[in-house]
């Protein structure tokens, strides 16, 4: 944890964007990808440019008041677990009403955005609020709390799809259950490495659900990935450069299964898994792109 000294020293701007995530790239850009994908493939390949800064600065937005929030759940919890100790309302570095004042600020920038989206969409964010409030709430109550992240990610589907068409299609649905599965698998990668500290807090995590079979888990999230985008470029007739972007994408999570079935495996590798999932996640997305354009 920051000493009382280190705390004084960090400027509030520092504090602010770390409470925000914004020192930390991946989880953002992350949220970002599967609604990426949605607004492209749905608009052709081609989405107006005001949409998708929409979609950026909405995901953004979104993101960062999530972060706020779990913290704020989370600030008497987090001091207890290594990788979470310095967060700033977990050392005091921030107050909790601050914490307060930055998550509405947020949701509120996040609300502005979305008014620029047609009706269905702007509900359909409006319906996300409640699950990404009480995400960190899930995690004391129930057992695979990795699920309600992994439905409050899928929301970036289906905003973003509505966008652009209105309606919500077959693939569409096929979409967001490869996000679900994907999240799936990255986010309980992640949680393998709080096992210990969330066992001892009595904290729940799909990483302890699943138990040994943690990394049998993480392979067959990826896996459900990969069939139902496979399923998504058959049913838009996407051109090979997606295929050979999906084939890349299963080796990729091959290997990274190959590496989670090591019992003595690094905490830092962890990280290092989840944030290649954003890597991932782009090679999907250009492959997409060129996929419908070259079709």
């Amino acid at each position: 944890m920051l000493t009382e000294q280190e705390r004084k020293a960090e400027p509030i701007w520092l504090r602010i964007a770390r409470l925000l995530r914004w020192d930390k790239p991946s989880g953002r850009l992350i949220l970002m990808i599967p609604a990426l994908w949605a607004v492209f493939l749905a608009a052709g390949g081609k989405p107006p440019a005001p949409l998708v800064a929409v979609i950026v600065f909405g995901t953004l937005f979104t993101s960062a008041a999530g972060c706020a929030i779990n913290d704020l759940w989370d600030r008497d919890i987090d001091p207890q677990v290594e990788r979470t100790r310095n967060r700033p309302l977990a050392s005091r570095a921030l107050s909790v009403r601050t914490g307060i004042v930055l998550a509405i600020l947020a949701l509120l920038c996040a609300a502005i955005v979305a008014l620029y989206l047609p009706p269905l969409s702007f509900w359909l964010c409006v319906a996300a609020v409640p699950v990404i409030l009480l995400y960190p709430l899930a995690k004391r109550v129930f057992p695979v709390p990795q699920l309600v992240l992994s439905i409050a990610w899928g929301f970036a589907v289906l905003i973003s799809w509505t966008a652009v068409t209105g309606t919500l299609e077959f693939q569409t649905w096929l979409l967001w259950a490869a996000t679900v599965s994907w999240t799936l698998g990255f986010d309980t990668v992640y949680a393998m490495s709080d096992r210990e500290d969330d066992l001892r807090l009595g904290v729940n995590s799909s990483a302890l659900f699943f138990g040994e079979y943690a990394a049998e888990a993480v392979a067959f999230f990826f896996a459900c990935t990969a069939a139902m985008l496979a399923c998504v470029g058959g049913l838009m007739h996407l051109y090979i450069t997606f295929w050979i972007a999906l084939v890349v994408s299963v080796a990729a999570w091959t290997w990274q299964y190959l590496q989670l079935r090591n019992e003595n495996l690094p905490k830092a590798v962890y990280g290092k898994i989840f944030g290649q999932n954003v890597w991932i996640g782009f090679i999907l997305l250009a492959g997409m792109i060129a996929g419908i354009l070259t079709r």
